[in-house]
Formats: structure tokens, C-alpha cells, sequence
């Protein structure tokens, strides 16, 4: 927070009141809607981003929003596999997921980082409550099929079920969901959490999402573009500029706005303060896709 103060401090009072007055229309706007925010990237890693996180979220419910938490942990789940002593493979961004792997991925999700998130939320006096998308068949899930390989315990959602979550906001409580899926069959699945973050925004019916994650947003000319509509966007898939391991990030956004979300926005999550900024303020931190 030291950073922000500095900041205000350089404003004069003119300034100081204008920033105050865009930030209260924001406020006002979003009053009582759902904004899921996904969280990734190095953001999780650094201790005094994680801490910015954390503030920001509780922040939010503070102010009359209803923030629902979404995770990924692809590295710290890559770490784990490693310790174990097995290789982790990929094909089309996918992690091949055998039983072992799958094991493993769900003692990292939804226990070691979903709790710490929890825990970061709960010490500046917010109710986190960590939930995997087993919990009240929140997240139903099938067997991802591929053309050339078999990806195991993969998965695609089927279908979110949303109500558990909307009873914890409406008592105070900030859900924080790892991305683990379960499918009619029993079987237990990981799925990419860009993907679950989006179809959980569409099924809260989210005025925002928002995608924390280690780029500044998106860049045309090695320059930040702040605004973008969706046929802008997949001009810029096509024309390959979105490209790589953003274009499945950039298609959840996509899915998202096409089934109702208000806005997504992709921001750096090393930014303190990155989310608030991105809300409160016209100009905001990365980039914004609407319709």
C-alpha cells in the first residue's frame, strides 16, 4: 500500500478529488454484482503480491461486491510431480494427467495453494472459504477426448452448478475454487482454470472477470492495447499476434463474453493493487474486451 500512498501524495487536491469521484461512480456501478476474479501467474508465488491480492479481493466485498476466486498452480503442481519423481508432458498447452498425476494435482490445488489463498484472504479479516469444484457438484466434468493422444484425467466441463457458491456470497463468505471437476462416471478430473473461471463467470451471471497473469495484458507493436471488442480480438488471433499460450486464455475470455459476462480483462497481477486499479479507474492497468 506504501507505493499507492506515495503516489496519491504526489496528486494535487484537484486531481486527488477527481480520482475519487471516478472511482465512487465505479463503485456505485458494480454494487451488489459478482466480479470473479481468476488468479495466476507470479502474482501467487511473491509474497507481497499474494498479500496485494489479498487486500484487493477483501476490498471489493467491502465496498458491495461479491468477489468469487478462481486458481490455477500449474508450476507449484509441476514442482510437486517432479518430487515425486516423475516427468511432466504436454501436448496443446494440455498436462497429460495419469492417476499419480492426478493425485498429485489435487493435493496441490485444492490443499496446499487453495488453502493458502484462503489463509491470505482470512489474515486481512475476509471470509475465504476454499472449495474445489467437487464441493456440491459445482464443477461436472467429462473425459477430454484428443485426436492423437490420451490425455487421462483431463478434463471438459459439462455443466457448473452454481448454487453452493451463490449461498457463500450472500452470507459474506469469499469462495475460492481450485479448478478439480468431477464427472457422472465418479471419476475426478483437472481442468485448465482459465476454462473454469469463465464458464463459473457465466453461470454466476458476473458483471466482470478479470485474468491475473504475468503480462501486462495485450500487445500489438510491443505496445499495451487497453480496450479491444470481441471482432477485434479474434482479428488478432487470426492474424497471429494473439498467439501461443494466451489464445486458450483469450478464448475463456471470449466464451465469456459471448454468454453474457459485461467485460473481461486480462492485467499483470505484479501490479499492486492491480485489480482495484483495473476497476475504479478509466484508464485502468491492461487490457478490457467487451462486446
Amino acid at each position: 500500500m506504501s507505493n499507492t500512498n506515495n503516489q496519491l501524495s504526489r496528486l494535487d487536491p484537484i486531481e486527488k478529488r477527481q480520482l475519487l469521484i471516478e472511482a465512487l461512480s465505479y463503485i456505485q456501478e458494480f454494487q451488489n454484482k459478482v466480479v470473479v476474479v481468476k488468479y495466476g501467474g507470479a502474482a501467487m508465488v511473491q509474497e507481497p503480491y499474494k498479500v496485494s491480492f489479498a487486500k484487493d479481493i477483501v476490498l471489493l466485498q467491502s465496498l458491495g461486491m461479491y468477489p468469487v476466486v478462481v486458481h490455477g498452480g500449474g508450476p507449484e503442481v509441476t514442482q510437486a510431480i517432479k518430487q515425486y519423481g516423475l516427468e511432466s508432458k504436454f501436448i496443446d498447452g494440455l498436462r497429460i494427467t495419469d492417476l499419480l498425476s492426478l493425485k498429485i494435482s489435487e493435493m496441490v490445488l485444492s490443499g496446499t495453494v487453495n488453502k493458502e489463498i484462503v489463509a491470505h484472504i482470512n489474515a486481512q479479516n475476509g471470509l475465504g472459504v476454499g472449495l474445489s469444484g467437487k464441493d456440491g457438484k459445482l464443477i461436472q466434468a467429462k473425459k477430454m477426448e484428443h485426436p492423437s493422444t490420451d490425455l487421462g484425467y483431463v478434463g471438459e466441463i459439462e455443466k457448473i452448478n452454481p448454487e453452493l457458491v451463490f449461498n457463500l456470497i450472500k452470507n459474506g463468505y469469499i469462495p475460492v475454487i481450485s479448478p478439480i471437476g468431477m464427472g457422472l462416471d465418479g471419476n475426478t478430473y483437472n481442468i485448465n482454470a482459465d476454462t473454469a473461471a469463465s464458464h463459473i463467470a457465466v453461470a454466476l451471471n458476473a458483471q466482470k472477470i478479470i485474468f491475473l497473469t504475468d503480462v501486462k495484458g495485450i500487445l500489438k507493436d510491443e505496445k499495451l492495447v487497453s480496450e479491444l471488442t470481441r471482432q477485434d480480438t479474434l482479428n488478432l488471433i487470426e492474424e497471429g499476434i494473439i498467439s501461443g499460450g494466451m489464445v486458450p486464455k483469450v478464448q475463456g475470455m471470449l466464451y465469456a463474453l459471448e454468454n453474457g459476462v459485461g467485460s473481461v480483462h486480462i492485467i499483470c497481477g505484479m501490479d499492486h493493487h492491480a485489480v482495484i486499479s483495473e476497476l475504479f479507474t478509466v484508464k485502468g492497468t491492461g487490457t478490457m474486451i467487451y462486446n
